[in-house]
């Protein structure tokens, strides 16, 4: 069995781990399950796939996007086992474990795919750039042109991708240009213990905030092609397809 590298000890003691033990609560935090209030980008998104639509939730969490649009089927994937558990009780979805980087999927299979908030996570600008190409592989290419110029986005299968943005100066966390894009962010745990009461435990989740243009050129770096992009409650987007090989 291959050794771990630096950069997956370090994702894993400080991102994988961290949502494993804090899995049932940050679910709680998240939108009740059976009351999707998703970001409207991602409801734009997911409601405006063709019914009958194959895709992915890379990054899944709790599940709370597989129930946007019911005329779709979503295979979706978690590196937390403990959160793959919860999102498993969206029927008929499917639920599994699996590494953003190795996606056990076939290559130009599926219609769509969306990560919300999981890019970001990774510590290293090539393993982000890893993670986007493999999302990106996944996806039906756009049908080819020959040497046509652009790429035929209503054919190919697209992407949605989150991250947290280092501009949010008037967020609560008051991050904006200039200030450091590797940061480690705590989440606060209450546990109410019947020998000591109350108390309080603190995780430190491993994040890198993203720079306006940033995730456009790591798309792009990736073999991708941005068709939409924009800034939401403090996130930067896009919508991206596999660039056409001519």
């Amino acid at each position: 069995m291959a050794s771990m590298t630096s950069d997956e000890e370090f994702e894993r003691s400080h991102v994988h781990e961290v949502y494993d033990q804090i899995a049932p609560h940050f679910s709680s935090t998240r939108y009740k399950l059976t009351l999707v209030k998703p970001w409207p980008i991602v409801e734009r998104f997911l409601l405006g796939l063709s019914d009958g639509s194959v895709g992915l939730d890379v990054g899944c969490g709790n599940g709370k996007y597989l129930t946007v649009n019911p005329n779709i089927f979503v295979v979706a994937s978690d590196r937390s086992e403990k959160l793959v558990r919860i999102a498993q009780q969206h029927q008929p979805h499917t639920s599994i474990v699996a590494d953003t980087l190795s996606l056990p999927h076939s290559p130009s299979s599926l219609d769509f795919a969306i990560s919300i908030a999981v890019v970001h996570h990774l510590s290293t600008s090539a393993r982000r750039g890893q993670a986007i190409a493999a999302i990106l592989e996944v996806l039906r290419p756009p049908p080819s042109h020959g040497h046509s110029a652009g790429v035929d986005v209503n054919r190919a299968g697209k992407a949605l991708i989150y991250v947290w943005a280092l501009e949010q100066k008037h967020s609560r966390r008051g991050w904006d240009e200039g200030d450091d894009q590797d940061v480690m962010v705590p989440w606060v745990m209450k546990q109410n213990n019947a020998a000591n009461g109350a108390s309080e435990k603190t995780f430190n989740r491993y994040y890198h905030l993203y720079r306006r243009g940033e995730l456009e050129e790591d798309i792009q770096a990736a073999g991708g092609e941005v068709v939409e992009s924009g800034y939401e409650k403090d996130n930067w987007w896009a919508i991206a397809v596999r660039r056409s090989t001519k």
